[in-house]
Order: C-alpha cells, then structure tokens, then sequence
C-alpha cells in the first residue's frame, strides 16, 4: 500500500512539472515577447530605437573614412617671435612695478627684454600648390604684425617648410598662408550653410603640439557671435558654428568637417573660463572662409560689402539695444537698433535712418549687429540685399546695395555721442557758468547710465567737462567735434564738480576695457 501511494506521489509530480513547463512556455514567455523584443517579427510604432521596423539594428556613423582623408590636409603650424628689448610701447616686465626697473638699472643688469616666444596652431591645405588657412592670430606676432618664422610641417612624411603669410583678414581672423610645394593632399570645400543642429561633425588639429588629433561632436547652434574678433579689428565678422567637438589650444586654425570628409569650417575659438575646453568650441564657416581665401589670393584684400550703419556694441555699451528695443515695443533679440546710417552709405540711400531697428536680412532673423555683419559677410561690394525694419510699430523691406567700404562715424552727431558714452549731456547755461567761473560755458553730465561705456570709469554724475584731449569745450556739438576729430580711441575729459575745488582729470577708452575672451 505504501508503495503504490509513493508511486503515485512521483506521478502526480511529474505530471504537475510538465504541466507547469507547458503553461510556462505558452504564457509568460509570450508575454515576455513584448518587452524590449520585437512581436512577430516587429516593433511597436512607438518603440525608440535605432532599428528599423523589421527589426534590423541601424548601420552606426563611420568616421574612419572621413578621418583618413582629412588628416593628410591638415598641417601643424610653429611660430617664432624674437625676444625684444622693451620700450615705452611694451610692458616694462611682468609686474609693471617701476622701482624693479630702476634697480635693475642701478645695478648694471642691463635694458629688460621681452623673451622669445613660440606658439603652435594648425592650418588647413586647400590647393596642391601649397595655399593653407589658418586664424589670424596663430600667425600674428601680438599686434599688427607677423610673427618672423612660420614653420609648417605636414602629416604625412613629417616634412616642414618655411611659410610666407600671402594676407590676412583680423575681421574673420582668417590668414593665408604658402609654401613652395606641389602635389599636396588638400581638402574639398564643403557648404556650410547645408549644415544642420545636431549633424555629426569631427576637428582635426594638433592640441597641445600633439601629433594629428581627431575628436567628434555635434553642431549646437549656428550664427553664433562671441565678441572676440572685435579685440583685432574695428569691423569684426562672426556668425560661427557652435560645436561640442573637443578643441584645445594648438587647435586654432585646424578643420572642422562633416562625416563625407568636406571642410565646412576653420576653428577658431572656445569659451573656457578656466583655459582649457570647457564644452563647446566655435568655427568660422565655410563659406565666409571661401570668400575671404579666394580675395586674398585675388585681390591681396578682402572687398568685403556694408551696410552703412552704426549700432550699439553690445562688448561695449551691454544692454543699449536691448533698452531701445523695448522702448519701441520689441523684445530683447527682435532687431537691431540703428544708431547712424551716413547719407553716403547703402542703407541711408534705400531710406533708413537712425531709431529704425533691422529685424531681417534676407528673410533670416537677426539679434545682434555681429550676427547681422555674419549674414552679410560672403556678400561683395555692389550685391543687394533685402532689409526688413521697423520703424513707428510698422515693419517694411528695402533692398540696400552693398558699399565698397564702411563710412566714417565720427561722433559729431551730439545724440550718437551721448548713446556712445552712456550718458545723457546738457550744456552749462551761461549764468551758471559765471557763477561756476567755466566762463564760456560747459558740458554737464546730468546721468550715467548703468552698463555704459562711463559707468566703468570713475566720473560721477554732476561732473563738468570743460575741456577734451586738451581743447576747450563749451557745448555738447564743441565737445562732440573733438572727440569725432581725434585719431584714437582714448579721450582725456577735464572738468569740475560743482561744489568741490580743483580740476579733475578722467582718462577715457572708447573701445572699453579688454577682456580675456578665451580665444587659443
């Protein structure tokens, strides 16, 4: 009896096991089938991934090919600056302190010089014959000039030659430079305006005087102005491709390519707070590179096309054009607001006039007088462009034909001088001057406004200018004559303070104070 019962038992169990094996693979499995696997042979329509709807995983990005080709076309750049013996136009030693150069005169150690420098960039070949750009400043000695030695060396074979600068161009910090060879890998332009956010690209450069680097990203932004050209050039052009392909210094003036291989970009800047790369790197498009390349070799220039306008520099008088847009209705990055249209430039021949505010240019938006001076910077000299403004609410279009050069804005105008300065003026009427012992008159200072080129400085409100660079001024127009006559960008004011003894005397830039912009 005990034995059938076991026996029983043991049947029982194994029946119940392959019942529960049968349910098993019937049920749960089946239903495991639709989480994270494709259901007969396909996937939701909602199902995020990187297959396609058979299941099929994508091909991923292959950039192999487009490094390969690129690599060989871009050069490693050296450059030498001489020591110098510092003289009153450079800095009297490291701390500027002058008691450590009289006693090192005293003591016989000789006139303080300024140490060789070296530094290192990348450059791009663009023809067999051995044409190259680069950034201006990889090749800039620190000011005006060249550095003396410019040493290319190329990938392939490690081969260096002695290069001459054929021009350069600080407004989009482009630079052209030669060497005596033949039969050089170049690389193919590329169309910068076809690129789009979030396209694959890769830098190729020498960082840190590494050997030939290729790093990846994506396009962040497009049109991206900075306001770091402005520390080279008056008229400075950015409109840059924004990329978070890791760049570093030694990348300056290397490519940035899409996945095909195509140049569609020359690196230029980053913004790193601490130095080094901090997230995103900028490049000066294609197109803009064409134009400036292809009127260098030309021309020895670039015949780049204007406007005719003046506007607020937002590096210089931060947030101007955002309060003259609200007071006309806009909001902050609507327009651009004209500060001068001479009447010999494009812009005042096609009607517009100082107050209006440029929301367009060919149809695409603009938000800053750097971002509009981009659109406009592969045009020529005599192109038309069509402007869309605002003026009293209403918006209207125009087309401007391009001058051959910027017109001349000199602060004669009392209004541009006042917007300039940050401040608002009045003249000293002649009573008051008598009492105040200006006799002639002055200029008053009545406010300061927060953010303006004055504001940095140390003049107060209430304070009386009667004289400029020296000359005696008893109007604003006398005091905007001066000023619009003098040849640089520093002004001295002397004046009174109404109340106080004795003069004052302000030393004034009207380029404001430099900054470090993270350039590399």
């Amino acid at each position: 009896m005990k034995l059938k019962q076991i026996l029983l038992v043991v049947v029982i169990s194994v029946l119940s096991a392959f019942a529960g094996i049968f349910l098993y693979g019937k049920f749960a499995r089946s239903g495991a089938n639709t989480v994270g696997v494709p259901v007969d042979g396909k996937l939701p329509a909602n199902y995020a991934s990187f297959f396609d709807n058979k299941g099929n995983a994508a091909e991923p990005t292959d950039f192999t090919k487009a490094s390969e080709s690129a690599i060989p076309a871009v050069v490693h750049i050296k450059t030498k600056i001489p020591a110098q013996k510092i003289t009153n136009d450079l800095p009297r030693g490291r701390t500027g302190d002058p008691f450590e150069d009289f006693f090192g005169d005293m003591f016989g150690l000789g006139p303080q010089m300024r140490p060789e420098q070296r530094a290192s960039g990348s450059g791009v070949i663009i023809s067999q014959d051995g044409y190259i750009v680069t950034n201006n400043h990889v090749v800039s000695d620190g000011g005006t000039g060249v550095a003396s030695e410019i040493k290319i060396t190329l990938n392939e074979g490690r081969k260096t030659y002695n290069a001459k600068v054929v021009g350069r161009d600080p407004s989009t910090d482009i630079a052209v430079l030669k060497v005596e060879a033949n039969n050089l890998p170049y690389m193919i332009y590329g169309n910068s305006d076809d690129v789009k956010l979030g396209q694959w690209v890769l830098a190729v450069g020498y960082p840190f005087n590494l050997e030939a680097t290729v790093t990846a990203g994506i396009i962040s932004a497009k049109g991206r102005s900075i306001g770091i050209n402005g520390q080279q050039s008056v008229s400075p052009v950015e409109s840059f491709i924004q990329t978070d392909a890791a760049v570093n210094q030694g990348n300056s003036g290397g490519a940035l390519i899409n996945t095909t291989g195509q140049l569609i970009g020359i690196n230029s800047a980053i913004l790193a707070p601490s130095g080094t790369y901090a997230g995103y790197s900028f490049a000066i498009p294609v197109n803009i590179v064409k134009k400036v390349v292809n009127d260098i070799v030309k021309y020895g220039d670039v015949k780049r096309g204007y406007l005719g306008i003046s506007y607020f520099d937002e590096q210089k008088t931060p947030g101007e054009n955002e309060r003259r847009l609200k007071q006309s209705g806009l909001q902050s990055g609507d327009g651009v607001y004209v500060l001068e249209a001479p009447n010999d430039g494009g812009a005042a021949k096609a009607g517009i006039k100082r107050g209006d505010i440029i929301t367009k240019i060919n149809g695409t938006p603009v938000a800053s007088g750097l971002q509009m001076s981009g659109i406009i910077a592969s045009a020529q000299p005599g192109d038309k462009v069509k402007l869309t403004y605002v003026r009293g609410g209403k918006e209207a279009t125009v087309d401007v034909t391009l001058s051959g050069k910027p017109s001349e804005s000199k602060l004669t105008n009392t209004d541009q001088l006042a917007d300039q300065l940050g401040v608002e003026l009045a003249d000293v009427e002649a009573k008051r001057a008598e009492q105040l012992r200006i006799h002639g008159g002055g200029v008053e200072i009545k406010n300061i406004r927060p953010n303006g080129l004055l504001s940095k400085s140390r003049i107060d409100k209430g304070f009386i200018i009667t004289a400029a660079n020296g000359q005696r001024v008893k109007s604003i127009k006398e005091l905007a004559a001066v000023l619009g006559s003098s040849r640089s960008s520093k002004i001295e004011l002397e004046g009174i303070y109404p109340g106080y003894s004795g003069l004052y005397s302000y030393q004034i830039n009207l380029n404001g104070d430099d900054e470090d912009s993270g350039s590399f």
